[in-house]
């Protein structure tokens, strides 16, 4: 598969986790922020498809390698096949399921070709498990636990309602702008939402970058991941993000 990693062989839990989060991250776009193209390629007409994440970020659709055995485990075959016979939220989910078992039949084939002992598989295990999955990521499971958590700690009856708002305001400014009496305020809200996720590239929110929310959704992107600035924000009255964007848009 040209481009897909079989010129590139990581040799260390470390360089495979690199490798696991770089395709990672190109399979949750596919799925989320370019889901329209992803959704187009997908055509039921074609032969079997498979969805490809490179260590690169990118994600591919194509047909699954010719050479037997394949180089690297191929991922599953025909996701092109069911797209028109289910709905589309359901059939994203589907292939976010077998995304992420190709992810890890991916990691664990390095780890058994480069030798990985018993104590470098746990290690590779537990830094991939410490990352949401990409169905978590696609279907926001990984939000709502993410708020259940934090619904513990929340001590004030008004943040839910006007917490959307005010977390987007404080990640527009790092925190040293921000006034001495309000410096307590954001770091109760960084504490509070350190383990929102970005629904694209499915990273944690952090106060010191621009986050913003989808108003249908509700889920959160990184600024940069959705090609929004805050100050394109500030004029921007209902922010739809690409995947709630295309879902109005398709017939």
């Amino acid at each position: 598969m040209e481009g897909g990693g079989a010129q590139y062989n990581p040799r260390t839990v470390e360089e495979v986790f690199r490798d696991f989060k770089g395709r990672r991250a190109g399979m949750i776009k596919a799925l989320t922020t370019d889901v329209e193209e992803f959704y187009q390629q997908c055509d039921p007409e074609k032969e079997n498809l498979c969805l490809y994440g490179f260590p690169s970020e990118q994600w591919e659709v194509n047909l699954p390698a010719e050479e037997v055995p394949p180089e690297l485990p191929e991922p599953a075959l025909g996701i092109n096949f069911a797209r028109d016979g289910m709905q589309e939220k359901d059939w994203l989910s589907l292939v976010a399921v077998h995304s992420d078992a190709w992810l890890l039949s991916v990691a664990f084939y390095f780890g058994a070709r480069f030798g990985f002992d018993k104590a470098d598989r746990k290690r590779l295990f537990n830094m991939i498990n410490d990352l949401p999955t990409i169905f978590e990521v696609v279907t926001g499971t990984a939000k709502k636990q993410t708020k259940e958590k934090s619904s513990v700690s929340n001590h004030s009856s008004n943040k839910s309602k006007s917490n959307s708002k005010a977390r987007e305001s404080l990640a527009k400014y790092p925190k040293a702008s921000q006034p001495k009496d309000e410096e307590e305020g954001l770091e109760e809200d960084e504490e509070e939402h350190g383990e929102t996720l970005c629904g694209a590239c499915g990273e944690n929110y952090a106060s010191d970058e621009f986050w913003i929310c989808c108003d249908v959704c509700e889920k959160w992107f990184h600024g940069k991941c959705v090609k929004i600035t805050p100050a394109r924000a500030e004029h921007i009255k209902q922010y739809k993000c690409p995947s709630c964007s295309n879902k109005r848009a398709r017939p």
